[in-house]
C-alpha cells in the first residue's frame, strides 16, 4: 500500500499513472498548491525540495521518494512493470524518462510561466521556450517514427512524457504536422487507466494547472 501526496499537474500524473497502469493500491493526499501545503513542515520532512509529488511506500517502512522520475522508477524496479529487464532495454527507458525530465518538463514548465503566469508578455522568452518545446516534441515525434512506444514497448517513459506532451496547448507549443506525436499521444489516451491517473486527485482544471509561476513544477 502507498500514500501520494499530490496535485493535479503533469507531474503529479506521472506518479498516479503509473500507479494506475501499475494497478497498485495507494491512498490520495490531496496537497493545495495555492495554500502552500507543500512547504509545510510535514511535508518538507517527506521532500525537503517542497514539491509534489512524493510517494511514501508502507511495506518498506513508511520509505519516502521524492521526484516524479524517480517514483515512476522505483515502482517499476518494485514491481518489474514497464521496464525491462535487461540493461540495455532498462538504460533506452531511463534515457527517454530523463529527457522529460531534463528537457520537456522544465521548457514546457518556462512555457507556462511567461505564456500564462508572468504579469508581463515577454515575447522572446514566450517564444524561447514554446520553440524549444516545439524542438524536443519533433525529437519524440522522430523517436516514434520508428518506434510504437519511445523505448520499444509501453513504458514509463511514454507515461511521464504523455503527462506533459498531452498539455501542449496550455503551453502554447505548436504541434502541427507531428503525426507520429499525436498517433501515441491519443495511443496512450485511450488507455483507461492512464486517464484515470490524470484525475487523481481531481479532473483536470486548466484554471488550476498551475498553481501561480512560484509553484510551477518542472521536473
Amino acid at each position: 500500500m502507498f500514500d501520494l501526496y499530490t496535485s493535479s499537474t503533469p507531474n503529479g500524473w506521472k506518479a498516479s499513472v503509473a500507479l494506475e497502469e501499475m494497478q497498485l493500491p495507494y491512498e490520495v493526499h490531496s496537497i493545495n498548491l495555492m495554500e502552500q501545503e507543500q512547504k509545510s513542515r510535514a511535508f518538507l520532512a517527506r521532500n525537503p525540495n517542497g514539491r509534489i509529488p512524493v510517494l511514501v511506500d508502507r511495506e518498506e517502512d513508511n520509505f519516502a521518494v521524492f521526484e516524479s522520475g524517480a517514483i515512476m522508477l522505483y515502482l517499476a524496479e518494485k514491481t518489474g512493470q514497464f521496464i525491462p529487464s535487461d540493461a540495455k532495454g532498462r538504460s533506452q527507458v531511463i534515457q527517454w524518462l530523463m529527457f522529460q525530465m531534463g528537457g520537456v518538463g522544465p521548457m514546457m514548465g518556462q512555457a507556462n510561466v511567461f505564456y500564462r503566469y508572468f504579469p508581463e508578455k515577454i515575447q522572446p522568452a514566450i517564444d524561447r521556450y514554446q520553440k524549444e518545446g516545439r524542438r524536443l516534441f519533433e525529437v519524440l515525434d522522430k523517436q516514434l517514427a520508428k518506434h510504437e512506444y519511445l523505448a520499444g514497448d509501453y513504458s514509463i517513459a511514454d507515461m511521464a512524457n504523455w503527462c506533459w506532451v498531452r498539455t501542449y496547448e496550455w503551453s502554447g507549443v505548436d504541434i502541427s504536422g507531428l503525426d507520429n506525436l499525436v498517433r501515441w499521444k491519443n495511443s496512450i489516451e485511450a488507455r483507461p487507466l492512464a486517464r484515470k491517473g490524470t484525475q487523481v486527485p481531481d479532473k483536470i482544471d486548466k484554471d488550476k494547472l498551475v498553481a501561480g509561476a512560484q509553484t510551477i513544477v518542472t521536473r
